[in-house]
């Protein structure tokens, strides 16, 4: 009996403790949305709502007319113009690539520069399976030094297997498939220069024949789409012009994007967050400060999250916020490498 009310005394104090532990978030959660910092409300909102399990504890707290007041204020506004490849003059000139550590508020990121844009290319795990390859692997099966995340693909699970929108590598589609709302297509021309071109409601033959039209030779999709239920986003810079936004643009997540200067110089960020070495993350406008100081006449975001990662010169700059893929990275249908 002894042992009996020791349990029963045990198993109360568990759940006692755990009734006060939920009293004490749901009180936090309402403090951050109805206390007197419009900005740590807005930050939570916009970081909750962009992430894949945690999206339900802004709606424990707040109506969906208020969360979509809050995403409808921290947004980044329309941008429909077209890169101008005049702008871009490839030089030949053949430098070291460099790594550039950076620091913000609610973030830490890594930045490689990329003086020759020939070396950028889309790798991929075709012919495509249910399993795709961690970063790592994409780079040394591809005889490349480095490379990071990028283009929208099929994540649950942790799979990675297959992508989504399209992909084009060396030249040839190797992906074509449902065009869904707000995909962009992201990548370089035979030209080596960074295109970031608007598809959506285009047909599987149209976005072929501008392909080919274009003379894309690898490029992946990510996706232009904000509402209460996600935030993605694309267009950062172009031609030279910072895309205009309300608030914070988005909210705080780890972040991936690609830029390229005037000369050709391509630069591939990445930002940690989700709690990484206690950070948030970093926010669309975070993205573009990054982007304008170095120099960036185009860019581009393709992917964030859990998904973030980069791997340069035989180790991981930065990997996966998930705890048990902490060492690693998301499995990927495809990448961004460096080759040699």
């Amino acid at each position: 009996m002894k042992v009996i009310k020791l349990i029963g005394k045990g198993l109360s104090f568990v759940g006692v403790f755990l009734l006060i532990a939920i009293i004490t978030l749901y009180c936090s959660l309402l403090l951050i949305c109805y206390g007197p910092s419009t900005k740590a409300r807005n930050l939570f909102v916009t970081t909750f709502l962009e992430t894949g399990a945690l999206k339900f504890m802004v709606k424990l707290v707040m109506t969906d007319a208020k969360v979509q007041e809050v995403v409808n204020s921290n947004s980044l506004k329309a941008m429909d113009t077209e890169v101008d490849t005049d702008l871009i003059n490839v030089n030949s000139e053949k430098k070291d690539i460099e790594v550039v550590e950076i620091s913000g508020s609610n973030y830490k990121a890594t930045l490689l520069i990329v003086p020759d844009p020939t070396k950028i290319k889309v790798a991929t795990t075709y012919p495509f399976g249910e399993y795709g390859k961690d970063l790592e692997t994409i780079v040394k099966e591809n005889d490349a030094i480095g490379g990071i995340n990028g283009g929208i693909y099929v994540s649950s699970g942790n799979k990675g297997g297959y992508p989504m929108g399209v992909v084009v590598s060396k030249g040839e589609i190797v992906w074509n498939g449902d065009n869904g709302v707000g995909y962009h297509l992201i990548g370089f021309d035979e030209n080596n220069i960074l295109r970031i071109i608007d598809i959506s409601g285009m047909s599987k033959s149209q976005i072929e024949k501008l392909i080919a039209d274009e003379h894309i030779r690898d490029a992946v999709t990510f996706q232009e789409e904000a509402s209460d239920a996600n935030n993605h986003f694309v267009k950062l810079i172009i031609n030279g012009e910072r895309r205009e936004s309300n608030g914070l643009g988005s909210g705080a997540n780890p972040r991936t994007a690609i830029g390229q200067r005037k000369d050709g110089t391509v630069l591939l960020l990445v930002t940690d967050g989700r709690g990484a070495s206690g950070h948030l993350g970093a926010t669309a406008n975070d993205l573009m400060d990054i982007m304008e100081e170095y120099g960036a006449v185009n860019a581009a975001n393709v992917d964030g999250g859990s998904s973030t990662t980069m791997y340069y010169d035989n180790k991981y700059l930065q990997t996966s916020v998930t705890l048990y893929y902490s060492n690693s990275s998301w499995r990927l249908p495809e990448a961004f490498v460096i080759t040699k």
